[in-house]
């Protein structure tokens, strides 16, 4: 199937071909003709398979279509998503396939200052991005009106919910118009996406790309056990002599980020981190000199990675296993996009081996393990001695309390909080 088989307007095609676009992914393919029918759309499917155009594709044609003589332009599509370098990401590829269209676009984040924004917003625009917090608050200054919003798509509504969003995005429901057509992607379908999907939804398709496929095919995989001691160690290791192209490493923490980037740089390694405590200028500058080679490592937490999109990424680390499975899954697949080839290795250390049990169950696949390297783990240098007898599992039975056990709770209770503090 080519694009021009959709039926899609000559201007867009156009667009499209300057992109370097010929035959739509499976998810394009998919959800670009249940939309252009005016239905709303439940797609199920992780970054990196297409999806942004999946969803933009169809409402420019839309908009096209519905082109009329206006007073003003007003905003008719919304795009609502949880991070700023995805939504920036979105805003770009908007710009690119209405390149040869009227259609005017603009985006709206939190961290910068909004002047910029309110003008680009009085000039007039067809289709807003936005991020929540600065969308609502953009609402409430009057300055966005969603009266005459035709199309809506809540873009990572996982990643929305684990960031706290979902009173923001309860809020906008409330204000959108009951007539319009609603789009809803989102990584994972917990329950509490699936409750969030019947508020947003009317007359829906399906549409499910199994991350499985994409993630065994394409991204060859390895696990490195390791103390954590030696994790740095390794990681130098690793760039030094085998990924010394861009590598995107991911970190479970802020501070985890910051902390690798100082380690690699004492060792001479250019790096950064992103993550959601740097300052938009300063996540846009080092994303920026990671694409132009400037950097060899960019150190990224799960949210803030969901916004890079880079097409020849040959390698990942993942410096810390994810304790959700399903991270694992978007983590990789951000290399051996569009079919190339791509390299994801993990380090492992004794408490991260049920997160790597979890993940081999949703893969479906067993991760092939390094063994000979030069840091390999050691039973006896593993952190918590009462692991090393039975391999991570503990044999010792609770010692039964002695006295007052309201007593001995309470004793309990003060030590763990003078430990924490």
């Amino acid at each position: 199937m080519t694009f021009k088989e959709l039926g899609l307007n000559e201007s867009i095609l156009k667009a499209l071909q300057d992109q370097g676009y010929e035959s739509p992914t499976p998810i394009q393919a998919q959800s670009i003709p249940v939309l252009l029918k005016g239905k709303d759309l439940l797609g199920v499917a992780q970054t990196g398979t297409g999806k942004t155009a999946a969803f933009s594709i169809p409402i420019l044609q839309q908009l096209l279509d519905g082109e009329g003589p206006r007073k003003k332009r007003q905003i008719r599509a919304l795009v609502v998503t949880p991070t700023r370098e995805l939504a920036i990401q979105i805003d770009e590829n908007f710009t690119a396939y209405a390149k040869y269209t009227n259609i005017k676009n603009t985006v709206i984040y939190g961290g910068v200052k909004q002047t910029k924004q309110v003008y680009a917003l009085h000039q007039g625009v067809d289709v807003l991005v936005a991020t929540p917090g600065r969308l609502l608050d953009l609402i409430s200054q009057k300055y966005i009106s969603l009266a005459d919003i035709e199309y809506f798509v809540l873009d990572e509504a996982d990643q929305m919910l684990d960031m706290g969003f979902i009173h923001d995005i309860k809020k906008l429901l409330k204000l959108l118009p009951k007539q319009r057509q609603s789009l809803f992607f989102s990584a994972t379908m917990p329950a509490a996406i699936v409750d969030l999907s019947r508020q947003i939804l009317g007359d829906f398709e399906r549409v499910t790309i199994q991350p499985k496929q994409t993630t065994a095919e394409k991204v060859e995989q390895a696990i490195y056990h390791v103390n954590k001691k030696n994790k740095t160690k390794l990681l130098t290791h690793l760039l030094e002599t085998q990924m010394k192209d861009a590598t995107l490493v991911f970190s479970r923490t802020k501070h985890g980020a910051n902390k690798i980037v100082k380690d690699l740089d004492k060792a001479g390694i250019k790096s950064a981190a992103i993550h959601g405590n740097k300052s938009q200028a300063a996540r846009q500058r080092a994303l920026g000199d990671f694409k132009e080679g400037k950097l060899q490592a960019l150190v990224a937490t799960d949210i803030a990675a969901r916004g890079i999109d880079i097409d020849e990424l040959a390698f990942v680390i993942n410096y810390d296993l994810p304790n959700v499975s399903e991270s694992y899954v978007h983590r990789i697949g951000r290399t051996g996009r569009a079919g190339a080839s791509g390299l994801a290795v993990s380090f492992c250390m004794l408490e991260e081996r049920p997160f790597l049990k979890d993940i081999e169950k949703l893969i479906q696949t067993k991760i092939p393990v390094i063994d000979d390297h030069p840091f390999e783990f050691k039973m006896e240098d593993a952190a918590e001695p009462s692991l090393k007898k039975q391999g991570g599992r503990s044999n010792r039975k609770p010692r039964p309390a002695s006295g007052n056990s309201k007593n001995n709770r309470n004793k309990s209770r003060n030590r763990s909080r003078n430990t924490n503090s």
